[in-house]
């Protein structure tokens, strides 16, 4: 295991943080609707959601199966690049308060947030029609199954 000083010193008394969760881009909601798809994400335990320099982001609370007991990493000679390049100075164990935007854990937050933005409750979501996104695939129920239309727009697995 090659660490310089101070990450190894960190390793040793951190828990892990950076590795007990995922954060993935969200498109930047404009309309009722996308706000109330948000929302959705809000509604399951786990999930997270928060907008940093103006992005917004899902975050889902799961831990690495690498993980050790430990606390340290099991494939750590092999582990994917976005592991390799993260730095001690990155740290989640000292960062600290992470100066988010905003920071929304529970559907009400969102929902208080948006009636401030947009001056229009979240429910009037359920009666606007919904707009036709190109390219834009979405998660959905039931299995991880997508209409053929979000398939055809999917870039095909390699």
């Amino acid at each position: 295991m090659k660490l310089d000083v101070v990450g190894s010193v960190l390793c040793t008394q951190c828990p892990a943080a950076c590795c007990r969760y995922v954060s993935l881009p969200l498109d930047n909601p404009r309309t009722l609707r996308d706000y109330d798809d948000i929302r959705w994400y809000l509604m399951h335990e786990g999930f997270s959601v928060f907008v940093e320099d103006g992005d917004w982001y899902v975050q889902i609370q799961a831990r690495c199966r690498n993980l050790r007991e430990d606390n340290l990493c099991g494939v750590y000679e092999t582990r994917p690049r976005i592991c390799g390049e993260y730095e001690p100075g990155e740290c989640d164990y000292l960062a600290g308060d992470y100066g988010y935007d905003h920071y929304f854990t529970h559907a009400s937050q969102l929902e208080a947030y948006v009636e401030r933005k947009l001056g229009k409750p979240l429910a009037d979501a359920r009666t606007t029609p919904r707009e036709r996104r190109v390219g834009h695939v979405r998660m959905t129920t039931g299995g991880g199954r997508r209409s053929p239309r979000a398939r055809s727009n999917a870039e095909p697995a390699r």
